[in-house]
């Protein structure tokens, strides 16, 4: 995640199009992808997208988005996911991620919640909702909070002027979603178009913190 600035987010009910666009991230440079437990059966299409990401496409760190319990976790962690991302702050889900030495970033929209997610284990935590919240939030939580790592969900976009703007304001990474796939791009299964925008964006981050 502070290696490479960006992860994707995404979730369809088809393990084809899932692969494509796994595929498509990968191509792009993308090597953290958030799979996001957001429809029915979501844990069957993770576990096959983890075997698919093993076997094709080697350095993939693949985790699990929207987990809002310690069970749901538990689900996840067993089928490979090497880092948990959660809408909130539970207490359960820090002891079952930690215990397993797995990644957690739970949801966070206050200084308070932020500072006890790292009482909890936190390395990262995800700003929710970000187009809310916003880059000023990101700036000021780092003034007395330096050591706070930030990655903002929602309200990123994969272009220069929202790039930069976050950045400069000392997100350690971004999460980007439906940003980085239109619906009309995946119906048109143009998946060389995600590959390029995730390309453009890596890039962007790139140059933002060389600036820095």
């Amino acid at each position: 995640m502070h290696e490479t600035g960006m992860v994707p987010v995404f979730y369809h009910p088809d393990l084809d199009v899932c692969k494509d666009i796994l595929k498509a991230c990968y191509d792009g440079g993308v090597r953290v992808f958030e799979f996001t437990n957001r429809g029915d059966f979501a844990h069957e299409l993770f576990g096959a997208l983890v075997k698919y990401a093993n076997k094709e496409l080697p350095g993939m760190i693949l985790g699990a988005g929207t987990v809002y319990d310690a069970g749901t976790a538990s689900l996840f962690i067993q089928l490979g996911a090497n880092f948990i991302v959660s809408p909130v702050v539970k207490e359960d889900m820090a002891v079952t991620c930690n215990r397993r030495k797995i990644l957690w970033a739970p949801g966070c929209g206050s200084l308070t919640e932020m500072s006890r997610a790292e009482e909890l284990g936190a390395e990262i935590v995800k700003m929710f909702p970000g187009f809310v919240l916003g880059p000023a939030f990101v700036a000021a939580a780092k003034g007395p909070c330096p050591w706070t790592s930030i990655m903002p969900t929602g309200g990123v976009e994969p272009t220069r002027a929202s790039l930069t703007e976050w950045f400069k304001a000392g997100v350690a990474c971004v999460g980007i979603g439906s940003q980085l796939f239109p619906k009309a791009v995946i119906a048109a299964k143009d998946y060389a178009k995600v590959t390029a925008v995730c390309a453009e964006a890596l890039s962007i981050i790139r140059e933002v913190r060389a600036q820095a």
